[in-house]
This record gives structure tokens, C-alpha cells and sequence, in this order.
């Protein structure tokens, strides 16, 4: 398990806390449109975002929420490495194994209530995966079997492939890092969201300047 899961390594420490904060601030969005399968991406670079949906992952589950994270970058995957399971079958798989489309590849990990749905591999093209109608029977049959379906998605303007996945959910968090995300490529990437009617969550900033908490513990 990777070291970057500050969730699971430190769970009392700020960086934890801000992980809890953005979920309570997903799970309260809008009552009229609750967010329960949403995906996390970046504008250009991948600016930790694999990281951040992985940590934000625990931190539903940990609330006793049933949760998925998905790992739909089928371009760089990086949820296997960080778990420690394999990239066999995965989320690629279930796009023409019928049989796995009905019992999702799901690995266990050692939090209660998380699945880590690796993103396996594929000869095609992701991008017209993403454009596929059975993008819809996929979502349908992992939204059965949890509360929360987290998807780490590839950057916006790197890929197409999340303005489609994008576009079938409740909404895209997009992930910014500090000293690093472009501000112009992180207006651009919410503007080709919005133009494809995809909903923006939000934006998620990460690698951001230690602070005192105020000694409020």
C-alpha cells in the first residue's frame, strides 16, 4: 500500500482532515441532485488527482459508506500500484467480458467497505470505450453494489474519454495543485466540461502550504 494514502498513515493529520471536509462538502452539494457516482480528474497534468480520488475513497468508506473507486485512466493507471493489487481484467475487461460485466473484477482492499476496480488493459481505443453505450450497463451494475462510485478519470484536456464518462455521472471534482496547475488550463478544462453539459463539482486543491491548525485537537 502506497505511503501517499495519508488517510490510512495519518489519519489525525490536516491533510486527512481536508479529505473529510471535501467529502462532507460532496455529500451536502445539493440535496436536489445528490452526488453518489462522480469521477476526479485534472486539467492537463495529472496533478495527484489518482492520489486525491484514492484518499477521498477511504474517507467514504471509513463513514461506513459502500464505495468503488474505479480507476478509468486506461491510459496511465495508477490505483494498482497504489493498492498493491493487480491490473488483470479490470474496468477495460468489462467492456466485452459479458461474465465480468455481471460480477465486476472487484479486489478487496484491507479498508471496510472499499473495492478497488483496476482499470486492466485494452488494444483500442479508450476513448471510444468512454463513448460506448455500454458505459451505462457498467455504471449501472457497480452503482448496485455500492453507495458511492469514485472514478480517477485522465485529465480533461489530455484525453475525451472524460468528457464522456463525465457526462453519464453525477458530476467531475477537478483536482488542483498548488505551485504546478496552470490556472489557464484548469478554466479550460471546466469550460469543455460545462460545454458538454458535464457537471462541474468542484475544485479540489492539493500539495497546498502546510498551515497551524491553532492547536484544535
Amino acid at each position: 500500500m502506497s505511503d501517499s494514502l495519508v488517510t490510512l498513515r495519518d489519519p489525525r493529520s490536516p491533510a486527512s482532515e481536508a479529505y473529510r471536509v471535501l467529502r462532507a462538502n460532496l455529500m451536502q452539494l445539493d440535496p436536489a441532485k445528490p452526488v453518489a457516482a462522480f469521477a476526479v480528474s485534472a486539467a492537463a497534468n495529472t496533478d495527484g488527482k489518482s492520489t486525491a480520488a484514492a484518499n477521498l475513497a477511504v474517507t467514504f468508506a471509513q463513514a461506513g459508506h459502500k464505495t468503488i473507486l474505479v480507476d478509468a485512466d486506461l491510459h496511465r493507471p495508477e490505483q494498482h500500484t497504489l493498492w498493491g493489487v493487480g491490473n488483470t481484467g479490470g474496468l477495460a475487461a468489462m467492456f466485452t467480458d459479458d461474465t465480468l460485466l455481471s460480477q465486476p473484477p472487484l479486489a478487496q482492499t484491507s479498508v471496510a467497505n472499499l473495492w478497488v476496480l483496476p482499470a486492466g488493459t485494452t488494444t483500442g481505443s479508450p476513448s471510444d470505450l468512454f463513448a460506448s453505450p455500454r458505459l451505462n450497463e457498467v455504471i449501472g451494475v457497480l452503482k448496485a453494489r455500492a453507495h458511492f462510485i469514485i472514478f480517477d478519470a485522465p485529465p480533461v484536456l489530455a484525453v475525451s474519454d472524460t468528457v464522456g464518462l463525465g457526462a453519464r455521472l453525477d458530476g467531475v471534482l477537478l483536482v488542483v495543485r498548488a505551485g504546478s496547475t496552470r490556472r489557464d488550463h484548469t478554466q479550460r478544462a471546466r469550460e469543455t466540461l460545462e460545454r458538454a453539459n458535464v457537471r462541474v463539482l468542484g475544485a479540489a486543491l492539493t500539495n497546498a502550504p502546510k498551515e497551524r491548525a491553532g492547536g484544535y485537537k
